[in-house]
């Protein structure tokens, strides 16, 4: 299925960009979370288990069971940001 990402903060200098269209198979943040853990690149050690994240989805707070569905926006950022 075909998702929006969107990177917040920390997260968003890590990976280099503010946002992107994602090709998944994955079908909850969890396992989203871990698929883009596991694509090289300097953006991973941000999503990093251990590491404070928090995720949104169709921009409702949820946690990694949250269920994806096609065309679904789905935001990573730090539990503290800026304006």
């Amino acid at each position: 299925m075909k998702i929006q990402l969107r990177y917040f903060a920390s997260i968003r200098e890590a990976f280099g960009c503010a946002g992107e269209t994602l090709h998944t198979q994955a079908s909850t943040l969890g396992a989203l979370r871990e698929e883009l853990m596991a694509r090289p690149g300097a953006g991973a050690p941000a999503l990093a288990r251990g590491r404070a994240v928090r995720m949104a989805l169709n921009q409702t707070l949820c946690d990694e069971s949250a269920q994806l569905s096609e065309g679904c926006e789905v935001a990573f950022f730090p539990p503290v940001t800026g304006g």
